[in-house]
Protein backbone atom coordinates (compact mmCIF):
# COMPACT_ATOMS: atom_id res chain seq x y z
CA UNK A 1 0.00 0.00 0.00
CA UNK A 2 1.30 3.35 -1.17
CA UNK A 3 0.88 6.45 1.15
CA UNK A 4 -0.26 9.72 -1.39
CA UNK A 5 3.34 11.94 -1.59
CA UNK A 6 5.56 9.00 -1.62
CA UNK A 7 7.88 8.66 -4.37
CA UNK A 8 10.05 5.70 -5.10
CA UNK A 9 13.62 6.77 -5.83
CA UNK A 10 14.98 5.40 -9.15
CA UNK A 11 18.39 5.37 -9.42
CA UNK A 12 19.78 5.23 -12.78
CA UNK A 13 23.11 3.65 -14.15
CA UNK A 14 25.01 4.67 -17.24
CA UNK A 15 27.09 2.13 -19.11
CA UNK A 16 30.87 2.24 -18.37
CA UNK A 17 31.20 2.45 -22.11
CA UNK A 18 28.97 5.82 -22.96
CA UNK A 19 29.82 7.05 -19.67
CA UNK A 20 33.35 7.01 -20.56
CA UNK A 21 33.17 8.09 -24.09
CA UNK A 22 30.92 11.26 -23.08
CA UNK A 23 33.71 12.16 -20.43
CA UNK A 24 36.46 11.92 -23.33
CA UNK A 25 33.64 13.62 -25.55
CA UNK A 26 33.51 16.55 -23.20
CA UNK A 27 36.99 17.01 -22.50
CA UNK A 28 37.34 17.19 -26.15
CA UNK A 29 35.01 20.35 -26.90
CA UNK A 30 36.64 22.11 -23.90
CA UNK A 31 40.65 21.21 -24.68
CA UNK A 32 42.29 23.49 -27.30
CA UNK A 33 44.97 20.53 -27.70
CA UNK A 34 42.23 17.83 -28.52
CA UNK A 35 40.03 20.44 -30.14
CA UNK A 36 42.73 20.57 -33.45
CA UNK A 37 43.77 17.09 -34.11
CA UNK A 38 41.40 14.54 -36.11
CA UNK A 39 42.66 11.48 -34.16
CA UNK A 40 41.93 11.18 -29.93
CA UNK A 41 45.81 9.26 -30.41
CA UNK A 42 47.15 13.01 -31.20
CA UNK A 43 45.33 14.88 -28.68
CA UNK A 44 47.06 15.60 -25.14
CA UNK A 45 48.01 13.21 -22.59
CA UNK A 46 44.77 13.95 -20.55
CA UNK A 47 42.72 13.24 -23.42
CA UNK A 48 44.85 10.38 -24.63
CA UNK A 49 44.26 8.99 -21.22
CA UNK A 50 40.07 9.23 -21.16
CA UNK A 51 40.00 7.52 -25.10
CA UNK A 52 41.99 4.94 -22.89
CA UNK A 53 39.67 4.11 -20.59
CA UNK A 54 36.54 4.27 -23.32
CA UNK A 55 38.66 1.63 -25.49
CA UNK A 56 39.02 -0.32 -22.71
CA UNK A 57 35.61 0.47 -21.45
CA UNK A 58 34.56 -0.89 -25.23
CA UNK A 59 36.44 -3.84 -24.91
CA UNK A 60 34.63 -5.13 -21.85
CA UNK A 61 37.41 -3.74 -18.99
CA UNK A 62 36.89 -1.73 -16.69
CA UNK A 63 37.98 1.99 -16.46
Amino acid sequence: MNEPGLTAAVQRTEDPMLRAYRLWFEHTRKCADCKRVHKAQDGCEDGRELWGGYRLARLGGTV
